[in-house]
């Protein structure tokens, strides 16, 4: 099969398109033929091993994966002995690795039925991102009916579902993000936006909830537009800041050791995906409730160029990949 691959860290450059040996499913395993994959700044992390703490995962002195890609959608090729809620010829989408790639393998307990009102790309374009959201509103933020919510990132991949997925919820959403998302943000269903280049979104507000895709401000900072036991859930450190283990780890850890002290609460959190809230999700996409955002489509040998246009930081939603 044709992948994309490398084999060293460094640059999106040193992907290249190559042939592969086809991988063959486990007995929990469905093996996908990929119509579409979606990438955000996480590949672009794993491709280039940094910050370090990535590497625990990615291995530690090379990739251990050469294929990038998490999000897929395509048709079932062949199932494992022990799959029972798939057969050869579903559509399906979910979460696997190595999706930028003509088939990838992915855990049955991964995957849900693509909900038919979707193109395979815009079904790619939702797991990850779409998951991280609900789990960090519904999971860690707890958010609840007439709650406040303020989304720091409103633009991006996860801050696009976040919007839609807390007005579902029956939330009051403020997004920010620049000047040039504002009618994006807006039309995504928030009640009101803060254009960062103009307004401190710190100063002069305050949120019951505050989740923070971005991480560009102070810890402080993102307390100080909270209400006065309001909840900051901070998402993964998204700028990729590098530095010393244990300064990086210091950053992702501080929060949750303050947290007990302060009458706050900061959360951090990991988003596992599921069939389960892969079925949430599908519902709301077959509503209308919520729906995807793509920036940009890009065929499977431009996976180098979709990757340095995530790492811009200005991507509106999410970046797919076209395999068939």
């Amino acid at each position: 099969m044709q992948a994309v691959v490398h084999d060293a860290y460094g640059s999106p450059d040193r992907l290249a398109l190559r042939t592969i040996a086809r991988p063959r499913p486990g007995v929990h395993d469905v093996l996908i033929r990929v119509q579409a994959a979606a990438l955000h700044i996480g590949d672009a992390l794993a491709i280039r091993g940094k910050p370090l703490p990535v590497r625990l995962v990615t291995g530690l002195f090379r990739p251990t994966s050469g294929v990038p890609g998490f999000d897929v959608a395509g048709v079932v090729e062949e199932i494992g002995a022990s799959v029972t809620r798939f057969a050869p010829g579903d559509a399906v989408f979910g979460a696997s690795g190595g999706t930028c790639a003509e088939y990838a393998l992915a855990p049955e307990a991964r995957l849900a039925p693509k909900p038919g009102n979707l193109t395979f790309e815009q079904a790619a374009a939702v797991p990850t991102s779409a998951l991280a959201a609900l789990h960090g509103l519904r999971d860690a933020a707890g958010l609840q009916r007439g709650q406040t919510v303020l989304i720091n990132g409103a633009a991006g991949g996860v801050g696009t579902f976040a919007i839609q997925i807390a007005k579902a919820m029956g939330a009051s959403v403020t997004g920010v993000c620049s000047t040039a998302n504002v009618d994006l943000v807006r039309s995504l269903g928030a009640d009101a936006v803060i254009d960062y280049t103009r307004k401190d979104f710190t100063r002069g507000h305050h949120f019951d909830v505050v989740f923070d895709n971005v991480e560009n401000r102070s810890l402080s900072e993102d307390r100080r537009a909270l209400t006065a036991r309001g909840t900051l859930v901070l998402n993964s450190g998204s700028e990729g800041k590098d530095g010393p283990l244990l300064q990086t780890l210091g950053r992702l850890l501080w929060p949750l050791a303050l947290s007990p002290f302060v009458r706050h609460n900061l959360r951090r959190y990991l988003s596992t995906p599921n069939a389960a809230d892969l079925a949430v999700l599908a519902e709301l996409l077959e509503w209308g409730a919520i729906r995807p955002v793509i920036d940009g489509i890009f065929a499977l040998r431009d996976a180098a160029a979709a990757l340095r246009h995530i790492e811009t930081g200005h991507t509106r939603g999410k970046v797919v990949i076209r395999v068939v």
